[in-house]
């Protein structure tokens, strides 16, 4: 247990708190320090879980069984309804279990709106025109856009977690979706500055505006942010009005070329060449790199990481954290590339589903797979997926850029011994000794 000089807990939900102020060392009510953080662990991962759940409901797609779990473990959060700390592993658990059920009806609903995803080349310059920026994840919320800019000499622009949309038939069918601008969700005060286009936040991962260009962004869904206008519903006229009012952006061509798009049935599609490869030697290793990222410089692992891997090994990545390494070019193994986006942090679920199928191939289970997962985690929704992982039994994850603040040294040892979860190093012996095992 972490030494009482540091704080261990701090719960002030009732009325009964030490001081009127907060219990930092043990609840009043009897509330052990772990149990408080097991309960801000399963607020956090159902939060993250609601924020998948909320997209597949913008498109039609809801589960009562999610639903039903989230209510039961909110209420098990309450003042004096649950002090077992063994209970809260098994709701953390079971929530991973139920964060899986739903990014696969997210996966369902993105697929049968839009089309599954393929292989698609995104470029990062400008067209000449007029512009507007969409950020976020919502897939509808883009959709949208796109219809109603059609024809309007406007072209629209990702950032961040809305890249993989150039993937789906459904979207890239728009002649005018032109590229994407940035990288994850931390650059967006300095891009959109420098660009004088629209902005749409259409979910998380927006931040509170410099004042250069407050008054052309505008906010969707369960976004809200001081001073800039938000659009009820996916009527964005505002949006364009304002696009068609600022100067058209010049024809300049961007440093690199972004690949996304690769879909579970594109992956399957090679399984018996990747069989192949990996019996034949040719491919030593499996890694996904990706995850949450943060302007944290320990986040730079991830980068150094990749560049030191050996040729002979394979790189899947997925979520904001791509950006830290998908402008490297790490060529292919007689044709399987080398590096594999598979999508935003909501497509989490195809890289599960690609391990089990690849795990069928293989004649095994997941954890007998030459495959390591190396996540960062930034917010809700990385804590769900990492629950969802364990939930699976996946063991050996590297996890960084840092500890999760609630987790104390006794969760990390449960973490540790029963699933083998590993902080990430440094990354040329974590290279090392992945490799050695």
């Amino acid at each position: 247990m972490i030494g009482k000089e540091k704080l261990d807990m701090f719960c002030y939900q009732c009325s009964q708190t030490a001081r009127g102020t907060g219990c930092t060392v043990k609840g009043v009510c009897g509330k052990e320090a772990t149990v408080a953080r097991l309960q801000d662990n399963l607020l956090l991962t159902v939060k993250g879980m609601a924020a998948y759940l909320y997209h597949a409901r913008e498109l039609g797609y809801t589960d009562t069984e999610v639903n039903a779990f989230i209510e039961r473990a909110f209420y098990a959060t309450f003042t004096n309804v649950n002090f077992d700390a063994e209970d809260f592993i098994k709701l953390a658990i079971e929530a991973g279990e139920m964060n899986v059920r739903t990014m696969r009806l997210l996966k369902k609903a993105h697929i049968e709106t839009y089309g599954e995803p393929e292989p698609t080349e995104v470029r990062t310059g400008t067209r000449k025109g007029h512009g507007i920026i969409a950020t976020g994840h919502g897939l509808k919320a883009l959709g949208a856009l796109l219809e109603q800019t059609e024809g309007t000499g406007i072209n629209v622009y990702t950032h961040s977690e809305l890249l993989p949309a150039h993937g789906y038939p459904g979207l890239k069918k728009y002649k005018h979706l032109a590229g994407n601008f940035g990288q994850a969700w931390f650059d967006q005060k300095q891009l959109f500055s420098k660009y004088p286009v629209a902005i749409l936040g259409s979910s998380n991962c927006v931040l509170i505006p410099r004042e250069e260009y407050k008054d052309r962004m505008f906010t969707n869904g369960p976004t809200r942010l001081p001073g800039v206008q938000h659009i009820s519903g996916y009527d964005y006229t505002p949006v364009i009005e304002k696009a068609k009012s600022l100067p058209e952006l010049d024809e300049e061509p961007g440093e690199v070329v972004l690949t996304t798009g690769f879909s579970k049935s594109v992956i399957l599609s090679l399984k018996d060449k990747i069989k192949h490869l990996v019996e034949t030697g040719k491919i030593r290793h499996f890694f996904l790199v990706g995850g949450c990222d943060s302007p944290l410089k320990k986040a730079q692992y991830y980068r150094e990481f990749v560049q030191l891997l050996p040729k002979d090994t394979i790189v899947l990545t997925l979520a904001c954290g791509k950006f830290r390494i998908n402008d490297l070019d790490l060529g292919d193994i007689e044709g399987i590339p080398r590096l594999i986006d598979l999508g935003q942090c909501n497509d989490s679920i195809v890289a599960i589903e690609i391990a089990e199928a690849l795990a069928d191939v293989f004649g095994g289970g997941i954890n007998e797979l030459p495959l390591t997962l190396i996540l960062s985690w930034m917010e809700q929704k990385a804590v769900a997926i990492l629950w969802s992982l364990l939930a699976l039994g996946i063991k050996g994850i590297y996890l960084g850029p840092i500890t999760p603040a609630w987790v104390n040294d006794d969760i990390l040892k449960v973490l540790k011994e029963k699933y083998d979860l590993k902080i990430i190093g440094d990354p040329k012996e974590d290279i090392k000794q992945i490799l050695s095992a």
